[in-house]
């Protein structure tokens, strides 16, 4: 058996399983009569699109994904937009699909395709904060070392579509949300930050995360998050929501192909990357030394979203999956029978066009301490060959890893 073959194989039969060509269509009622508009925000919503007008033909509408993610549609209008910090064709988009939502009326459809992603994509601030002030937020909430939820609470807060609002502006029209989960726990609340869907958090909650992290934000940002026409609507009536790909189904996925047996450690595991690679490490120590939680030859497979807090001025060219690597790499300093791949669903690790990377015993550990400092892990498996790069996979459903142990 080939270990980085076997790997590669898992990691594709997770992407695969999450494709919407091949789930989207199950979780559609029959077309209604009547107006329908077509409006999405993700990585894989453009895919989205396409899947849902295979089933019930052309429609109007208008979803926004991310450069190089854009897939063609008969009659729903595809535009694409920058990925994690949002541009001016992100706002225009997110403007344009705010229309379509408040000019629907009673007795109208509105299908919101929603996936990993829509967050950055459909970003539009709430009054008087600008696409530079929302820049900025990003940025910082980026490099805070945050979770997903709380930089999705702040978000949510100055934004004019997000934490349900959209939905919100379709009323008295029906809304049906099919989501694709990128998020741990699958909260369609976290995911692209809730546009259609009813959110429990505060603007209390928002100021507790900026003050905890210590953001240094825009004036703008701050006087939105001080002001109570910002709250978020916490319920919504005459609203939907189907989730047609997770995480965990994903791993399942991988598990069902595997020619040896898996152990699914969580979907939804979070914490600073490379210490979660520490203790993942020691996880497969203790399978190779002593049978334990499993026997080899066998898979862990696990998926989540974790963080990088970046130092201030370090170079920072990787992601959660190759942080993730060079801290097992770390750790396991080179022990014998264990191999592991990680990468991100979508293709992306942070911002680069790499999906993650893989490694094996033998895998040259001499500039590990220089990429650590400098948490540089796309330039050490660059230069060890060792990357993972897919292109855009058009679905989202987060991280995947797996670490054989023979």
């Amino acid at each position: 058996m080939n270990p980085e073959r076997l790997l590669r194989d898992l990691f594709g039969a997770a992407v695969e399983a999450a494709l919407p060509a091949k789930v989207l269509a199950e979780h559609l009622p029959p077309k209604p009569e009547g107006r329908v508009v077509v409006v999405g925000a993700g990585k894989a919503s453009a895919a989205m699109g396409a899947a849902l007008e295979a089933a019930w033909g052309p429609c109007e509408g208008l979803i926004v994904t991310r450069y190089g993610h854009a897939v063609p549609c008969e009659g729903v209008e595809i535009v694409e937009a920058a990925h994690p910090v949002p541009d001016a064709a992100g706002e225009t988009a997110a403007r344009r699909i705010l229309d379509f939502a408040t000019g629907l009326g009673e007795g109208d459809l509105m299908v919101a395709l929603i996936s990993g992603g829509g967050s950055s994509l459909l970003s539009l601030g709430a009054p008087g904060v600008s696409l530079a002030d929302k820049q900025a937020l990003n940025r910082a909430l980026l490099a805070s070392g945050a979770s997903i939820d709380e930089m999705n609470c702040v978000r949510k807060h100055v934004s004019a579509v997000k934490g349900g609002r959209l939905a919100a502006a379709a009323a008295p029209a029906r809304v049906l949300t099919l989501v694709i989960s990128d998020v741990p726990g699958d909260d369609p609340a976290d995911i692209a930050s809730g546009p259609t869907v009813a959110d429990k958090t505060t603007l209390e909650d928002a100021l507790e995360i900026v003050a905890r992290y210590r953001l240094d934000l825009p004036e703008s940002i701050r006087h939105a998050l001080a002001d109570p026409a910002n709250e978020t609507p916490d319920a919504l009536p005459g609203t939907e929501l189907r989730m047609i790909a997770t995480p965990l189904m994903s791993l399942r996925a991988a598990e069902a192909v595997a020619p040896v047996p898996c152990l699914i450690l969580g979907d939804a595991i979070e914490g600073e990357a490379r210490e979660v690679g520490r203790a993942m490490a020691g996880i497969a120590l203790s399978v190779k030394t002593h049978g334990l939680p499993i026997r080899p030859p066998c898979v862990l497979l696990s998926g989540g979203e974790t963080t990088v807090t970046l130092p201030k001025g370090a170079p920072g060219r990787g992601g959660r999956n190759v942080e993730f690597l060079m801290g097992l790499m770390e750790a396991l300093d080179g022990a014998s029978g264990i191999h592991a791949l990680a990468a991100d669903t979508d293709g992306v690790d942070g911002a680069a066009e790499v999906a993650g990377a893989v490694i094996g015993p033998d895998t040259d550990r001499g500039d590990l301490a220089r990429a650590l400092r400098d948490y540089d892990g796309h330039g050490l498996f660059e230069a060890l060959g060792a990357q993972v790069v897919t292109g855009p996979t058009l679905t989202n459903v987060n991280d995947f890893r797996a670490i054989y142990i023979a």
